[in-house]
């Protein structure tokens, strides 16, 4: 990890859950993190605990919408402004609905692709091409994806089929643009973490009305810690640069 010390990250959806438990790793570790999400209040609280402030890396806060084209082209112009590199883009954020496929709202549908989609595949562009002019030929982009990208759940308590398709699409994301990056003959790296259940509010706020499922049920689930998660990721990051890691499923022991 050493290698990493001093410089820059970017986190989407940093301001709870996975996102916030990444943005604390990476600055105990001597990153300057850029955590953005619609929420920057949460983040600039996360930045100003004692454990964040005392740490060798650095946490700004930017709010960036992640629906919105214009946001996440800003903040990239800060990102350079502030930093002139990038270094590591870990598209965390993501978003799920209690959607199914044959009576879902399409609204639901549209929001999933915006962001689990559209909002990766361009922060994902403009991390890569800010990497490029900055000459930062050992970059690492991660997508925080789900191991719903690999297969779909059985359970019937939530209609995550929709879900679970943005997930297989990050899948294909993650090949296409290893390929691309292949192509230009960079050494910029592209991983996926793929977990289970993860003890956060991402399944909570899917439920709706309609679902058969109660919030306080999820806690019956055998589930991760987003520390978990971010171990992972700090394993990516660790590995030597001639190592490519394609992806990691992480799901609790029992299961």
């Amino acid at each position: 990890m050493e290698r990493w010390n001093g410089r820059v990250a970017l986190v989407t959806g940093a301001s709870s859950g996975i996102g916030a438990a990444l943005c604390q790793s990476l600055v105990q570790h001597g990153m300057k993190v850029v955590g953005c999400s619609r929420n920057v209040d949460r983040i600039k609280a996360l930045a100003d605990e004692d454990a964040v402030k005392k740490a060798s890396g650095e946490l700004m806060a930017v709010k960036c919408d992640l629906t919105k084209e214009s946001d996440i082209l800003s903040m990239f112009d800060e990102i350079c402004r502030t930093f002139g590199r990038l270094d590591i883009c870990i598209n965390n954020a993501g978003i799920g609905h209690d959607a199914p496929l044959l009576s879902g709202k399409t609204a639901d549908f549209k929001d999933m692709l915006d962001v689990n989609i559209l909002g990766l595949t361009i922060c994902t562009r403009e991390a890569v091409k800010l990497m490029r002019e900055k000459a930062v030929n050992d970059g690492q982009i991660i997508h925080i994806s789900s191991i719903g990208g690999h297969f779909l759940p059985t359970q019937g308590w939530l209609e995550t089929n929709f879900y679970c398709a943005t997930k297989f699409m990050v899948r294909a994301l993650t090949a296409g643009l290893r390929k691309e990056l292949k192509e230009l003959k960079t050494q910029i790296r592209i991983a996926s973490v793929s977990p289970g259940l993860v003890q956060t509010g991402f399944f909570e706020n899917c439920l709706n009305e309609n679902s058969s499922m109660k919030a306080s049920d999820i806690s019956l689930f055998q589930s991760l810690q987003p520390k978990d998660v971010a171990e992972s990721v700090l394993y990516i990051l660790s590995t030597p640069q001639h190592v490519e890691v394609h992806d990691i499923i992480v799901s609790p022991y029992s299961c």
